[in-house]
């Protein structure tokens, strides 16, 4: 056998090899799995290690090794958070029942989230009937200046007649709600006659998936509290509204919670508890929190008017689903889809068209109809925006001021239709390929004049999986208007001819419209 020993690069090898496991040990060791023994005893050419190199590594190792705690910030921050109880009089008592819920019937909200931390008489709310037939509530705030404002849910404190905190010294103070704003369910409140109170601030940075965080609050009416997790994800939507930005967190968050801040390990606010993912009512891990750029933007109007006044540009807006960018002829499911301008809107008389995607707002791109909604609702009334367009393949630069949005809720695009049209077209042209039977709008008593309403649905086609339903009125089809069954037939075969994968088609629900891309049956 041939000895390599006296070779000079015979040493260099093993001590690589020996570099490598110093560095599989170390890493073990951050990744906290729990190595018995961190050092090596020296053997033959390994000695490379010396005594003083060990005995650092045995101390950047003990270092690494300390456990992690979260006292010395709990101490920090827990003094800034109150629980907040109030009591709401008879009148709204008699009107409220225990299985009222302050979200629309049906929506996504009432069927999946259950809030938690309102007053009695509401999902999750921890209260009960008090003297003279008063409901009372609980749930959680922190105070964001020392002069006594604070932050809540406006689910907690909407409709209160007396509001009080309590603080984490236990003095109890009357408060009064300043302001509050159901689209992102905040309210700011304020107890007056305070000069010194430890208050929290507001993060300036958003939170990274994987983050420590400390959710602080009043579960079960309990006071405050301490429950520690990671951000598990961000930009969730719920289903609560257009402005659904929810930061999710796995720390136990209960009923009570409501209201109560979310800590990062730097002291900082980022997030205000409003909801959690609760199939069985309490805390299955999963919990929500409206972001920290969002409550900033909210109190700062609050604080200075009441209320909160948004930006608005009047559409109807809805995905790009791959199936519509395919129709559309779009290389990404991006930006947000135009059903129908409002009349008179201020897109509208910009020029926007239903069809149009926006794609940029002020040159920023948009992701989505929930990006475009939170960015033009972040924006004041009166200020003017520059909206990129695509309009039938070609690329449109718009103008336009912003309205302000109304306080009335938006409709639906979902929304069925309630017209007396169903049962009284008995007789129409069927469309196979669709899986439609189709009848002139102006034919159908209640269809109104324009486009073709579809008179029956083969529950297996196509149209019906992707929501077309008994009633719908279909206005046009790949951008342009039918008043026919002949003409959706004319328009499918000119798409097939065209080799289209799927069609762009435009459906009105009672008095909202959509677009469907529906496919175009090859063969």
């Amino acid at each position: 056998m041939t000895d390599f020993s006296n070779l000079p690069s015979y040493k260099a090898p093993r001590r690589s090899l020996f570099s490598a496991r110093k560095f599989a040990l170390m890493a073990s060791v951050v990744a906290g799995l729990g190595v018995a023994s961190y050092g090596l005893a020296p053997q033959g050419n390994y000695d490379v290690f010396t005594t003083a190199a060990h005995a650092q590594v045995n101390k950047d190792v003990r270092q690494v090794q300390q456990p992690i705690g979260f006292a010395d910030i709990v101490e920090r921050v827990k003094p800034s958070v109150i629980s907040v109880r109030v009591k709401i009089a008879d009148k709204q008592a008699s009107n409220d029942s225990p299985e009222d819920s302050p979200f629309p019937p049906g929506s996504p909200m009432e069927r999946f989230f259950k809030r938690f931390g309102g007053p009695d008489g509401m999902p999750g709310g921890k209260g009960g009937r008090g003297r003279g037939g008063q409901m009372t509530g609980q749930g959680s705030g922190f105070f964001i200046s020392p002069d006594g404002f604070a932050v809540t849910n406006n689910h907690v404190v909407d409709g209160a007649d007396k509001v009080e905190v309590t603080a984490d010294d236990g003095t109890i103070h009357t408060a009064k709600v300043i302001g509050t704003d159901q689209r992102t369910d905040l309210a700011l409140i304020k107890v007056d006659g305070v000069k010194d109170m430890p208050f929290a601030k507001l993060s300036d940075t958003p939170p990274r998936i994987g983050d420590w965080v400390l959710a602080v609050g009043n579960p079960f009416g309990l006071g405050g509290t301490v429950t520690a997790g990671i951000v598990s994800a961000r930009g969730r939507d719920i289903g609560n509204g257009p402005y659904d930005d929810f930061i999710q967190i796995d720390a136990p968050v209960n009923k009570g919670n409501s209201g109560g801040p979310t800590f990062g390990t730097n002291g900082d606010v980022i997030g205000v508890n409003t909801a959690i993912y609760s199939p069985s009512g309490g805390s299955v891990g999963i919990a929500f929190a409206i972001p920290a750029n969002t409550v900033k933007a909210v109190v700062d109007q609050l604080k200075s008017k009441g209320s909160v006044s948004r930006g608005w540009i009047g559409v109807q807006i809805q995905p790009v689903t791959p199936d519509i960018a395919d129709s559309l002829g779009l290389k990404k499911a991006e930006g947000a889809l135009v059903a129908e301008p409002q009349a008179n809107g201020p897109a509208a008389k910009a020029g926007v068209e239903s069809g149009d995607v926006i794609v940029k707002v002020n040159d920023i791109p948009v992701k989505d109809a929930r990006e475009l909604a939170r960015t033009i609702g972040g924006m004041a009334p009166g200020q003017t925006v520059k909206l990129n367009v695509l309009h039938k393949g070609s690329d449109k630069v718009l103008s336009m001021t912003l309205g302000e949005l109304p306080n009335t809720r938006q409709a639906n695009a979902d929304t069925d239709q309630d017209s007396d049209s169903g049962g009284k077209a008995t007789k129409g042209t069927s469309v196979p390929n669709l899986g439609l039977t189709l009848a002139p709008a102006n034919s159908v008593a209640g269809a109104g004049k324009d486009g073709v309403v579809v008179t029956s649905v083969d529950p297996n086609s196509p149209s019906a999986d992707r929501g077309v339903k008994e009633g719908d009125v279909i206005l046009e089809i790949a951008g342009k208007t039918v008043a026919t069954p002949g003409e959706v037939s004319e328009a499918m075969k000119t798409a097939k001819a065209d080799n289209k994968n799927s069609v762009l088609v435009r459906v009105k629900s009672g008095d909202t419209s959509r677009f469907v891309a529906l496919p175009v049956v090859k063969g």
